[in-house]
């Protein structure tokens, strides 16, 4: 069992610097590139920066670890984005749109893959 440190580091940690990330990243681009672009580019660039997060910075190889950090990452999201994007910002056309479910589906679902890619690879798995 991880110590209560490292678990909280791997999941509200983490998980508030990944979404962080994102939040930069989203009101620079929103300077840039059209608002209905903004997620869609952003979307690569998160995947590759988590998924670096889930292999070099998570040491567990416990699925259901991963599966705890997979619903605490996407509970944050949505948290987050309820709080910090659509009721701070309104947007007038909306913000829940296919890039933002698909990024809430990534927040999930790359966890629980990386994970399982981890423990199948271990020595032992």
């Amino acid at each position: 069992m991880k110590t209560n440190k490292q678990f909280y580091r791997d999941t509200f940690g983490w998980g508030f610097l990944l979404w962080l990330i994102g939040y930069l990243l989203g009101i620079i681009l929103f300077f840039i590139v059209p608002k209905s672009m903004i997620g869609w580019i952003l979307t690569p660039i998160a995947i590759l920066i988590t998924i670096w997060v889930l292999v070099k910075k998570i040491k567990s190889l416990s699925i259901s670890y991963f599966f705890t950090i997979a619903v605490i990452w996407t509970i944050l999201a949505i948290v987050l984005d309820y709080f910090l994007i659509v009721k701070a910002f309104k947007p007038e056309d909306g913000y829940y749109k296919p890039d933002v479910y698909l990024y809430y589906s990534l927040m999930f679902l790359l966890p629980i893959v990386v994970g399982l890619i981890k423990k199948n690879k271990a020595p032992d798995g």
